[in-house]
């Protein structure tokens, strides 16, 4: 009889202030050495990839934020040296008519991975517990009530062999200001920018609070949250690699698959190509 697995709750749970974004040792050398660490971790992450894809595995990438905190450019990096036909981006925006009145994680369940990919989700069904909780789109009791909703959802995914990495971006104030100035004066990043965004700044201690209380209360031993420095972008782009590679690098048989001896057989009788030992 099959048993379901216990949520277990990590007992010392990240804090936004427990990390210090401004830490010099954050930044790298030169640009060179950006493209450098970039490529190998790319590497790494199309054997990852290719590992899940051939050994039917899936995972799923949560991305949560501040807005301007680079979860677009991470996810980029990630996908940008991958199959496309082995992952999916999935930008979560308000409900759409089709999903309004229904179970907020509705639309989440028609997203999940299929054998062998990778599903990333640019903002998740933590939004319960964050904007919706803030701005008053969810009731106090939908919102508390969330908390084991998530716990459960994700607890019915890593029983049945999904792998979870959660991602949460964080810059100071200051640095989001400064982005947000930067996109403002960009005509190729003006639409980046909403009303929403400037609005959501005068709420950022009540957002820092939901937060950290999303880590108390979702970051669990099978699905623990990863908090990435991101004032400087280059290295938050290597580490959100460095983190999602060794998460679902765990456990796994990263090396290639055995070629199919009958491909071998057809190669070398009908093309005249030999297969080295």
């Amino acid at each position: 009889m099959f048993t379901p697995s216990t949520i277990t709750l990590m007992a010392n749970p990240p804090r936004l202030s427990d990390l210090d974004i401004e830490q010099k040792e954050y930044a790298l050398k030169d640009k060179d050495h950006y493209q450098k660490k970039l490529k190998k971790a790319q590497d790494l992450m199309l054997q990852v990839q290719q590992a899940y894809y051939h050994q039917d595995k899936r995972a799923i990438i949560v991305f949560q934020g501040w807005d301007a905190a680079g979860k677009g450019g991470a996810i980029r990096r990630i996908t940008e040296k991958l199959d496309p036909r082995g992952y999916r981006v999935h930008p979560i925006a308000s409900p759409t008519k089709e999903e309004q009145g229904r179970h907020y994680l509705y639309r989440f369940q028609a997203r999940l991975p299929k054998p062998g990919s990778i599903a990333i989700f640019d903002r998740s069904w933590y939004e319960r517990v964050l904007v919706e909780r803030i701005e008053g789109f969810a009731s106090d009791r939908e919102w508390q009530r969330a908390y084991q909703e998530i716990n459960e959802f994700e607890r019915m995914l890593t029983d049945d062999g999904v792998r979870i990495i959660k991602i949460f971006m964080h810059i100071s104030k200051d640095e989001q200001l400064k982005r947000f100035e930067e996109r403002l004066n960009n005509p190729i990043k003006q639409w980046k920018l909403t009303e929403e965004d400037i609005r959501n700044r005068s709420k950022w201690d009540a957002y820092e609070s939901a937060t950290d209380e999303m880590f108390q209360r979702t970051a669990t031993i099978s699905a623990p949250w990863h908090i990435i420095p991101g004032n400087k972008k280059w290295f938050a782009r290597v580490e959100v690699l460095n983190t999602v590679i060794d998460a679902l690098s765990k456990e796994m048989d990263m090396s290639p698959p055995p070629v199919d001896p009958a491909v071998v057989k057809a190669a070398r009788k009908q093309l005249g190509i030999k297969i080295s030992e």
